[in-house]
């Protein structure tokens, strides 16, 4: 019978020195459709974060997936449009820890250059509504990392974080 040698095993290993532990980062992808100085937003619902609150199209990347194509996936999935990789622009990253469970996120904002399709909500057991909101006016029931992102992006800053400690 076959042993395998366990010595290398990272239960094995010696313990690292604290803020020395590999980060495993959770990364969201966010669409950012303006049109006429509106911003598109959805109210989640049925969901297991922020339901009932308004937030833009989003999601996580999967496993062996590119940004990009993360996003692109998204915007189909969420609201039937088709976006090309190449028209993505990211406009914002923001690093925010989250203060329910304490985990790293990593928040990316794409603006397409364009689309192909007509925005609809296509899928309404996540989304309550679909709605254009003006910048200058965003609801008071959005999820306060999205109205703090949309922030930085009219000023122009490309990167922020959120919820770290100072």
């Amino acid at each position: 019978m076959t042993q395998l040698d366990h010595t290398d095993h990272p239960a094995n290993a010696e313990p690292r020195m604290p803020g020395t532990e590999p980060l495993t980062l959770v990364v969201g992808v966010h669409l950012v459709l303006v049109n006429d100085g509106a911003v598109l937003l959805g109210r989640r619902a049925n969901t297991s974060y922020a339901s009932g609150l308004w937030h833009l199209p989003a999601g996580h990347m999967e496993r062996g997936e590119p940004v990009t194509r993360s996003m692109t996936r998204e915007a189909e999935e969420e609201l039937g449009i088709t976006i090309a990789e190449e028209d993505l622009a990211l406009v914002h990253t923001l690093h925010h820890l989250d203060a329910d469970d304490g985990r790293s996120r990593l928040q990316l904002f794409f603006r397409p250059a364009r689309y192909d399709g007509r925005v609809r909500n296509a899928e309404p057991h996540k989304c309550e509504e679909l709605r254009w909101w003006p910048l200058d006016r965003l609801p008071d029931d959005i999820v306060p990392y999205t109205a703090y992102a949309l922030g930085e992006i009219t000023r122009g800053n490309p990167l922020s974080t959120v919820g770290w400690p100072a």
